[in-house]
């Protein structure tokens, strides 16, 4: 007997423990993360490349042709105006000048002498004692004298400045570069290339081409009332590595003409460069304003589905079901994109995530914030 009930227990428990296995459980619905489509005022940036230029980039030239006798400054150190910076043999500009001041004292002997000819054939002509073809000749000769003297006091000076020219100064206060030339080299004639670059930093020029697209869609945008023109906005400069600059550039000015080669027309904008952080040369990513958006509908970018030429979000319907809606999207801004048809302000966005969310899904809302609303 007590082995028959004890049998019974146990198929009763085994029972009651089938039917609750049997039992069905209701499924949880999954959760997603819900962010509100807003309206927001949007700028939109243009961003291009460009090369920065010192406000003035000067090549040192040999200006006459000789062997470099010195170097007197320190490569890649600041020079002030006037400084010496190379001398060249000028043991064969000192002749010349020597030559040049000869030719100058016997041009004014030559003068001398004809002017004492003419004063003793005046009074001669005058009492008839030699003819007027002989004061003439007289007159003549002082002419001839006068413009020997002339070309003997050009030559001379000419002389005098490529003697000069044997000392070569900075024309400019700047950051001068590393030497193209040294000591023992053979400059000028035979040598077309610079001896250096000064450069002066106060100021960095930084170049980048806009596309004719671009410069044309501009002058149509300018054309409207309300449109802020871009080149009252600040600019941004960031270096290579991504950092931004610390201080703002502005326009300065635009080239006269768009490259038929390239179809692109150069724009440049100036920034102070106190501590001469820039370079010339240096690669910087120009960043503006170009456009303000007003009141536009702006969802996150990872909230859009785009298949194709179609986009598509899913929203949070009624009774939190998930409903797909082909959208018309907008330009991006940052991290967001702007709607332009198919939402209204209001309309809860799924922001993607769960590729096992479907159409018709019943979801577990979770609502979160925009952060990146207002693009940086």
């Amino acid at each position: 007997m007590k082995k028959l009930s004890y049998s019974l227990s146990i198929l009763l428990l085994l029972s009651l423990s089938c039917k609750d296995t049997n039992k069905p459980q209701a499924a949880m619905a999954p959760e997603v993360s819900v962010v509100m489509v807003q309206k927001s005022d949007l700028p939109l940036y243009a961003e291009y490349v460009g090369q920065a230029y010192g406000l003035s980039d000067v090549q040192i030239q040999a200006r006459v042709q000789g062997m470099i006798t010195g170097m007197f400054f320190k490569e890649g150190t600041r020079v002030a105006a006037g400084d010496l910076l190379y001398t060249i043999d000028d043991l064969p500009y000192q002749s010349k000048l020597a030559q040049a001041d000869g030719q100058l004292a016997d041009a004014q002997t030559q003068l001398v002498k004809a002017k004492s000819d003419l004063d003793r054939v005046k009074p001669l002509a005058a009492s008839n004692a030699l003819s007027k073809r002989d004061l003439d000749a007289a007159n003549a000769a002082v002419g001839a004298a006068e413009g020997r003297l002339k070309a003997a006091k050009a030559a001379r000076d000419n002389a005098a400045i490529e003697l000069g020219f044997c000392k070569v100064k900075a024309p400019i206060a700047g950051l001068i570069g590393i030497s193209n030339v040294r000591v023992g080299d053979f400059v000028g004639a035979l040598n077309t290339h610079s001896l250096n670059t000064i450069s002066d930093l106060s100021q960095m020029r930084v170049r980048f081409p806009i596309s004719e697209n671009d410069y044309l869609d501009y002058i149509e945008k300018n054309k409207q009332k309300d449109f802020e023109s871009p080149t009252k906005r600040d600019v941004e400069l960031y270096t290579s590595n991504g950092i931004k600059y610390a201080l703002p550039a502005s326009f300065n000015l635009a080239n006269r003409e768009i490259d038929p080669s390239t179809g692109s027309l150069i724009i440049e904008v100036l920034a102070s460069n106190p501590q001469g952080d820039l370079k010339p040369g240096q690669y910087l990513k120009v960043r503006f304003v170009s456009e303000s958006l007003k009141g536009a509908l702006v969802v996150p970018q990872r909230a859009v589905q785009q298949l194709q030429n179609l986009f598509q979000v899913s929203i949070l319907g009624d009774s939190n079901k998930i409903e797909n809606r082909i959208v018309q999207m907008g330009p991006r801004v940052g991290e967001n994109w702007v709607v332009k048809e198919g939402l209204a302000e209001g309309d809860k966005v799924v922001l993607l995530g769960n590729k096992m969310i479907r159409a018709n899904t019943i979801v577990t809302p979770i609502m979160v914030e925009n952060d990146s609303i207002q693009s940086k």
